[in-house]
């Protein structure tokens, strides 16, 4: 292991333990180093011009081909965090990461999927508590499977890394206590971001690389997975970031979402049981293995689409899941044509 990510665990492990441990003072950012991120992060959007307004409307049933199947009711997902998860940044209901994981999700189970998202654009961490309870509290059932992507807005407001993590693992505790299985998605690499300049894109860059792998551990050690984000899941977005992100540079465009779906759903499907059993194994070719947790949490912060699950005691499993192409998607179907549907 290098020294880098030697330091990166041992960092990213002080703040998860401060985080069970009530601690809250470790800070992200500096108090001035913060403000000026925040501003400049403004700034660049009103000049390259914002996605302002609502994120599409998404939640419904997909998968309308399996509706046939008598006797399986539809996989509930539920969507949390921040404007990532809600869909900032598209105008298409179908290009958002919640219909693309339900839709891709459908193809794989053969099942119908519905899509609860009760994510809010600008939200921190400490918001989380309430989309739980929402979430929980606004359906029959609990969801089977909830994504939780949250972070980015914790970094340029400043909030102590500890707190942060403390909130994200205390939503993924009562999700699963809920029988609710968890992905999280961490905190994408805020350095990817084109109109933050350097210093502060290298400033950014590492701060969310550590938030990321502090929240991997908590997650983990709450009965959770998680997939790394990084700089939005994949290094497409590096060689392509004029297609791959929105017009407000941003947050990612339909394709961008799309690469970032592809990423998220094999370890979503995994988290269900409807991954192939030979693909769980970790396959050395590929660079996985059992690890350490703070371990495995370092180095997966530091290449997107990087899945880290528990094995046992303080060790989890790092793998590299190959990425499943999405189904055509389509719109939500509304209930109302799903109950006829469901009759005919």
């Amino acid at each position: 292991m290098s020294p880098i990510t030697t330091s990166r665990a041992r960092v990213a492990r002080r703040i998860a333990s401060a985080a069970a441990y009530g601690g809250g003072g470790i800070g992200l950012l500096g108090a001035t180093a913060a403000g000026v991120l925040l501003t400049e992060m403004r700034l660049a959007r009103r000049v390259v011009g914002g996605a302002g307004g609502t994120p599409p409307h998404a939640d419904g049933r997909y998968g309308s081909a399996f509706v046939h199947r008598l006797g399986r009711e539809p996989l509930l997902l539920g969507l949390l965090g921040d404007s990532t998860a809600a869909g900032q940044g598209v105008h298409r209901p179908r290009q958002t990461p919640g219909a693309l994981l339900a839709s891709g999700l459908a193809a794989v189970a053969e099942r119908p999927v519905e899509l609860r998202n009760v994510a809010l654009s600008g939200a921190r961490s400490h918001d989380l508590d309430r989309q739980v309870t929402l979430l929980l509290d606004d359906v029959d059932r609990p969801p089977d499977v909830a994504v939780i992507m949250i972070g980015a807005n914790d970094v340029t407001h400043g909030m102590p890394a500890a707190r942060s993590v403390r909130l994200l693992s205390d939503a993924v505790r009562r999700l699963r206590e809920a029988g609710c299985e968890v992905v999280a998605g961490t905190c994408p690499d805020l350095g990817t971001i084109e109109p933050v300049y350097q210093p502060l894109r290298w400033v950014a860059r590492r701060l969310s690389r550590q938030l990321a792998a502090a929240q991997t551990i908590a997650v983990i050690e709450a009965g959770g997975r998680t997939v790394s984000l990084g700089d939005l899941l994949g290094p497409e977005f590096a060689a392509n970031p004029r297609e791959l992100f929105g017009p407000d540079n941003f947050h990612p465009s339909a394709e961008g979402y799309a690469t970032a779906a592809m990423a998220v759903l094999p370890t979503l499907c995994a988290a269900l049981g409807l991954w192939p059993e030979d693909e769980e194994r970790p396959d050395a070719a590929r660079r996985e293995g059992i690890l350490p947790v703070a371990r495995a949490a370092a180095e997966a912060a530091a290449e997107a689409g990087t899945e880290v699950t528990a094995a046992r005691g303080r060790w989890a499993l790092l793998k590299h899941r190959k990425r499943r192409r999405l189904p055509a998607h389509t719109d939500p179907v509304p209930h109302h044509v799903w109950s006829r549907m469901g009759r005919n």
